[in-house]
C-alpha cells in the first residue's frame, strides 16, 4: 500500500525524533547528569610506614643578651651597630662615669691616710708594749724587795699601779691599731666596689654574638636594666616548631628533621630535634619542640619562618592506603570500597601518615580491599560508578 505524502512525512519525523531521543539518552548516560561517576581505585596493601610529622615554626636563639647598665646612667659612646659580629670580651659601649673617677681618687687618698694611721697605731702599740714590759719588771722587782722588807708597802703598791696603767695603755694602743686596720679594710672594700662600678660603665660582650638591635644612642639616659644593645649567639639558633597534638605520637629528642626556610624554599636543610617542651598549648592543641640545624646556614635571621618535617620511627605492619582515599561522609572519616558494582562507605580509624602520602589504617579496611582513590564527582551509597585507569576532566 502506497502511503500518502503527509503520512510519509509523519513517519520520517517520528523516526528522526526517536533517533534524537536515543542519542540524547546515550549522551546523558555517558557524559550527562545520568552518567556513571568515573572513579580510580587501588588495592589496600599491608606494609610498614615511616610516618612524618609536619610543623611550622620560627627561628629563635637559645642564647640572647640584653646589654645595659646596672644603674641609671647616660650613654657616652656606642662602638658597634646592628649586624656587627662581636667577640667575647669586646667593648661594646660606655656609659658616662660622672664622678666615679673623682670618688676613686678620694678613696685612694683616704686609703693612704688610713695606712699612715695604721703605721702610727702600730708604733703606739709597740711603745705601750715596751712601757708595759718595763712596768711589769719594776713591779716584780718591788714585790721581791717588799717581801724582804727593803722597801715600803706603799712603794710596792705604786709599782703595781704603774703596771696596771701600762697594761691599760697597751690595750688602748692595740684597740686603736685594730680600728685603724679595720678602717683600712673598709676603705679597700669601698675602693674595690667603686672599681667594679667603674668597670660596669663599660659594656662588654659576654659571648661571640651578632648585634641585633641598638636601642640607645650617645647622650640618651637609660635606667638600670634597660638595654642599650641586644645580641644573639649565631651558634645557638634553632627553630621553635608547633606540631599537632593528635599526630605527635613518637615526637622525641634526636629525631631527624628536614627544614625549609622561607628565605630559601628551594633548599632542604638537615636538622634534629634538640628538645621537646613538656608543656603543650591547650588552646591550639599543639606541642612545641626546638629543632636545631646541622649546621646553621650563614645569614640565618631570628624570626624567619620555617617548615619542618620530622621522620618518625617505622610503624608495625598494617593496612596502608593513599591519603587521597580518605573521605568525609555523614560526619565520619572513611573510604569508599567497591565490591563488584556495590559501593559502600567504610568508616576507618587512622594512624600515622608517611612522607609519600600513604596513611596507616588501624581499623575498618582489610588488606586486598578495592578502595576508591579518585572520583570526578561526590559519591554516595546510590552512586553509579565506572572504574577508569585515569581521570580527565569532562568537557562542558
Amino acid at each position: 500500500m502506497k502511503l500518502s505524502p503527509p503520512a510519509t512525512r509523519r513517519i520520517v519525523l517520528v523516526a528522526l525524533g526517536a533517533a534524537l531521543a536515543l542519542a540524547l539518552a546515550f549522551v546523558a548516560l555517558r557524559s550527562g547528569p545520568l552518567a556513571a561517576t568515573r572513579v580510580g581505585v587501588v588495592q589496600a596493601v599491608e606494609g610498614r610506614l615511616e610516618p612524618t610529622l609536619f610543623g611550622v615554626g620560627s627561628v629563635e636563639a637559645r642564647r640572647s643578651y640584653l646589654i645595659g647598665p646596672t644603674a641609671a646612667a647616660r650613654v657616652r659612646s656606642v662602638a658597634v651597630d646592628v649586624g656587627d659580629a662581636v667577640r667575647a670580651g669586646q667593648p661594646l659601649a660606655e656609659m658616662d662615669p660622672v664622678d666615679l673617677d673623682q670618688r676613686g681618687a678620694a678613696l685612694d687618698a683616704s686609703i693612704a691616710r688610713a695606712a699612715s694611721a695604721t703605721v702610727a697605731a702600730e708604733a703606739q702599740r709597740r711603745d705601750a708594749l715596751a712601757r708595759h714590759e718595763l712596768a711589769a719588771a719594776n713591779a716584780r722587782r718591788y714585790r721581791d724587795l717588799g717581801a724582804q722588807d727593803f722597801v715600803s708597802a706603799g712603794a710596792v703598791e705604786a709599782r703595781r699601779q704603774e703596771e696596771a696603767s701600762a697594761e691599760a695603755a697597751l690595750g688602748a694602743a692595740q684597740a686603736n691599731l685594730a680600728a685603724a686596720r679595720l678602717d683600712e679594710q673598709r676603705l679597700a672594700s669601698e675602693r674595690a666596689g667603686l672599681r667594679v662600678q667603674r668597670a660596669s660603665v663599660r659594656l662588654i660582650a659576654p659571648d661571640d654574638a651578632v648585634v641585633t638591635s641598638r636601642d640607645a644612642e650617645p647622650g640618651s639616659t637609660v635606667v638600670a636594666g634597660q638595654a642599650v644593645l641586644r645580641l644573639v649567639a649565631p651558634s645557638s639558633l634553632w627553630i621553635r616548631v608547633r606540631f599537632d597534638q593528635g599526630r605527635s605520637a613518637g615526637l622525641a629528642a634526636g629525631l631527624r628533621a628536614q627544614i625549609v626556610l622561607r628565605s630559601d624554599p628551594g633548599r632542604t636543610l638537615a636538622g634534629r630535634v634538640a628538645r621537646v617542651e613538656p608543656v603543650s598549648d591547650s588552646i591550639t592543641e599543639e606541642r612545641m619542640a626546638q629543632v636545631s640545624l646541622e649546621p646553621p646556614p650563614a645569614g640565618l635571621s631570628v624570626g624567619e619562618m620555617a617548615e619542618v618535617t620530622l621522620t618518625l620511627p617505622a610503624t608495625a605492619r598494617s593496612v596502608l592506603l593513599p591519603n587521597a582515599a580518605i573521605r568525609q561522609f555523614g560526619g565520619r572519616s572513611g573510604v569508599w570500597t567497591l565490591d563488584g558494582k556495590a559501593l559502600r562507605f567504610a568508616p576507618v580509624r587512622l594512624g600515622q601518615t608517611g612522607v609519600d602520602g600513604q596513611v596507616q589504617v588501624l581499623q575498618g579496611v582489610a588488606a586486598g580491599t578495592t578502595v576508591v582513590v579518585y572520583s570526578d564527582s561526590e559519591l554516595g551509597p546510590d552512586s553509579r560508578v565506572r572504574v577508569v585507569d585515569s581521570l580527565v576532566a569532562r568537557q562542558p
